[in-house]
Order: C-alpha cells, then sequence, then structure tokens
C-alpha cells in the first residue's frame, strides 16, 4: 500500500524537501486530471510505494488529503517547516488537538497516529542529520486532525536560515524515504503524559527501547484539555490511546487526577523502569510474571529464558542466603548466573541482587542455578559440596580462641596471626596454622 507524502506549496521547507525526495528516488512522472491541481491533482510521483502530490494549502489547514492519491495510503507523511526559537532542529510529531484548535483541525480532536513509523523516521534523523542540527520528537498539536490514516509530521526548523537549507531538506527526506517498508504500529507503544513539548523523557523511550511513542499530551495541551473528570475530557483521552494503538500510558511529571482517569478508562500507567525493563519480553509473560512474582517496579527483573507459552514456568524459592554470599564473592558472575537459570526474578536494592522468588523453565534449570552458584563459592571456601538440601561450604580458618589458649593477647600480634604471619611469644614461635579450625556453613535451597 502507498506511503502518501504531502507537500505544501505555502511551505517553502516542504517544498524544499519534496525537490530533495525527487532528487534521491526513482520517480515516474503521472497525471491526474480528476481532481484540482491545488488539491493534489495535476501532475504527481511515485516510486514503489511512495507517492508525492503537492497541494496549495499549508498542511495545518488542510482536511484529510488521503483520497488525493491513487489508492488508499497506509501511512500519510506531512513534510513541513517547524517554526520556533529552538535552532537547527528536525522533528518528527502527531497531530491533534488535546482542547481547543487554535492552528487547524477541530476542538478537542486527535488524527490517527504512526508510532512505529515515527520511531524509525527519528532513527534514521539521527543518522543523517547534518553537523548543527539536534533532533527531536514533539507533543501533540495543530490539524489536521480529521485523518483516520495513520499519519505523521516530519519537520525541518526552526527559521528561514534552515527552511533554505538543502542539507536539512535532503536529511529529512532520506529519513522519510527509509519508511519503505516500515509499518504505521507495533504490539508495544505508548500514550505520553505531562512533560515539554520537545517531549525529552519519551524521545528517549522511543530511541533506546522497543517501544513506540504515539499521541503526547504535553503539560500546556493538558492545561487546554480541561478536567479529566469532565466526560469531554476523559473522551480526548480515550482518543488518544485508540488513535495510537496503545494500552499503556508514561508520565512525565505528577498529573493525579489525569491518571485516575485513564486507569478508570482501563489503561495501564508504567513507569520509564517498566518500559525499558520489559523492553522486548511478551507482554502476556510479563503480565503473567507480574501477577505472580513480582512487578517490575517492585524488582522483577528478567532472564534469558522466553518461553512459547507465557504460562509455561514455574515459580521457585530463591536460595538467598547462598546468593547473598555469592554475590559478596563475585557479583557480577552471580547476577549473570541467575539470569542464564530463569525466566525471571526478584530483586532487592534497586534491582542489583537477586532475592526471594523466580521464575525457572523447569527443575533442571534451578539445579543448574544451584551448581554454578557453588562452583562462584569455590573462589573462597576450600571444598564445596551441594547436597540434597543445602550447599556446604568448607574452610580452614583463623581461630581466635585458639591464639588466646596459646597466650597470644589482643592486639597487633593477634591481627598478624589472623593475616597469615608467625608471631613470636615467651620465646615460642607460633605459626598462623596453629591456630586455624575447621568452619562449615550450610545453604539451604
Amino acid at each position: 500500500m502507498t506511503i502518501g507524502i504531502v507537500v505544501s506549496r505555502a511551505d517553502t521547507a516542504s517544498l524544499h524537501i519534496g525537490e530533495q525526495l525527487l532528487a534521491q528516488g526513482d520517480w515516474t512522472k503521472h497525471e491526474d486530471d480528476e481532481r484540482p491541481d491545488a488539491e493534489g491533482g495535476g501532475t504527481y510521483y511515485r516510486d514503489g510505494p511512495f507517492e508525492l502530490r503537492e497541494f496549495d494549502e499549508l498542511h495545518i489547514e488542510l482536511d484529510d488529503p488521503a483520497p488525493a492519491f491513487s489508492e488508499e495510503p497506509r501511512l500519510l507523511v506531512f513534510v513541513s517547516r517547524h517554526s520556533g526559537e529552538t535552532g537547527a532542529l528536525l522533528t518528527g510529531h502527531f497531530t491533534g488537538n488535546f482542547g481547543e484548535a487554535e492552528y487547524g483541525g477541530e476542538d478537542g480532536d486527535l488524527a490517527a497516529a504512526a508510532p512505529s513509523a515515527l520511531s524509525a523516521y527519528v532513527e534514521a534523523l539521527a543518522a543523517h542529520a547534518p553537523e548543527g542540527y539536534d533532533v527531536a520528537i514533539e507533543g501533540t498539536h495543530h490539524g489536521p486532525t480529521a485523518i483516520d490514516t495513520p499519519s505523521m509530521f516530519a519537520e525541518l526548523g526552526s527559521d528561514e536560515e534552515q527552511w533554505d537549507d538543502p542539507e536539512g531538506a535532503r536529511a529529512v527526506a532520506q529519513a522519510v524515504l527509509s519508511l519503505r517498508g516500515v509499518a504505521a504500529h507495533r504490539d508495544r507503544q505508548i500514550v505520553g503524559i505531562g512533560g515539554g513539548h520537545y517531549a525529552p523523557r519519551f524521545g528517549r523511550v522511543l530511541r533506546e527501547t522497543p517501544w513506540a511513542v504515539g499521541h503526547i499530551a504535553s503539560d500546556w495541551q493538558l492545561e487546554e484539555l480541561g478536567h479529566p473528570r469532565d466526560e469531554d475530557a476523559r473522551a480526548v483521552l480515550e482518543a488518544a490511546f485508540e488513535r495510537s494503538g496503545a494500552t499503556h500510558a508514561l508520565f512525565d511529571g505528577d498529573q493525579p487526577e489525569v491518571a485516575d482517569a485513564i486507569e478508570d478508562l482501563g489503561y495501564r500507567i508504567v513507569s520509564e523502569t517498566w518500559v525499558r525493563t520489559v523492553d522486548d519480553r511478551p507482554l502476556a509473560l510479563a503480565r503473567a510474571l507480574e501477577s505472580s512474582v513480582a512487578t517490575v517496579d517492585e524488582g522483577l527483573r528478567f532472564g534469558a529464558h522466553v518461553p512459547d507459552d507465557p504460562e509455561d514456568w514455574e515459580k521457585v524459592s530463591l536460595p538467598d542466603e547462598l546468593l547473598a554470599t555469592a554475590q559478596n564473592v563475585d557479583g557480577e558472575a552471580t547476577r549473570d548466573a541467575v539470569r542464564e537459570s530463569t525466566v525471571a526474578f526478584d530483586t532487592i536494592e534497586s534491582g542489583t541482587r537477586a532475592n526471594g522468588e523466580a521464575a525457572v523453565p523447569n527443575a533442571d534449570a534451578y539445579d543448574e542455578l544451584i551448581d554454578d552458584l557453588a562452583a562462584i563459592l569455590r573462589a573462597e571456601y576450600e571444598e564445596v559440596a551441594v547436597d540434597d538440601d543445602a550447599v556446604v561450604a568448607r574452610e580452614e580458618a583463623f581461630d581466635p580462641e585458639k591464639a588466646q589458649k596459646l597466650g597470644v593477647p589482643e592486639g597487633p600480634k593477634m591481627g598478624m596471626l589472623s593475616s597469615g604471619e608467625s608471631v613470636e611469644v615467651s620465646d615460642e614461635v607460633i605459626p598462623p596454622s596453629a591456630v586455624l579450625s575447621q568452619r562449615e556453613k550450610e545453604f539451604p535451597i
């Protein structure tokens, strides 16, 4: 299906981006005599899935341009200027109004978003941006809004110097052409709530995780929304999820009344830690583990095993004492052992130490974990054995009672002996071996 590219003749940046698009592709020229030239008819261009048409009006003043294309587009891309006091900036965003429509579209109306396409576009922008240009995403704003085709704005900014810059226009064009074969949606996308217009938190999520970001209600748009208990405001919030294909919300800042309204609508609010931790794990698996083991925000972390069936795992109690001792011997090796043996595991100390319960793919994996932890202990203990119900560690260690019986006084000589040095007491040399005792410690499993 077609990716429709919308060029506005009223926008110099849009025209320059259009020129760069035509310069880079293998386009063929076509004529549409059934539609006025001002409304996307006349001469248009095709290159594989891309179809480029020009319109006289500014983008924000257009109604739905999808009918102008030769076939129903699967994605609409408005190549446009960006205006603002932000210097050289390449951006992308979705359109809509959470409240009053000051710059096109309708009040309280949102266009269909294309979260996955925006992610791919921003990634390509970062790769092609000329020196001196920043890359960002923006919160949802302005028109057009009456668009049921997934759509996005691809912008060159932020003033005339950049609007006339062929390098900036080329970067936007290259990023748009990178959308060949990219779906508008993916299986994990969020709605952004709060924060500044240029949405740094949501930009990080978009760039650094497999999660895509749909509509973003920045702080200023939330002010336009009205009270979230109001029926119209709730309808707009619900539309943000529906038009984004999202079931999760991520907040930037504290908006308790908006949060209550979103949860009442049946959508889940998650933290950035949750988004990054779940990452590309199957969402059904994450739900099953959070309902049985622990939530991500409580400390759940994921292991290396990803079962095909989200319910195909066994819950076990971790050997916490053994884990704590192994962690003190080699923290990195201990964490690796837990990760390699589990589907997921609970943690303490801000997710740094495994503790509590875990999900394992089978009993053999749990046995392998015990063996790996025992192997880590062997770096500190002379003998480590795995029994049916415990790991038993044995070592010879300094025994202060033996030293006292041999007349070693408290103080420097006692310290020297405990460090492995011989000492002289009453003209008698006492070697470290004389004050060692066998110690045994059991770690229940």
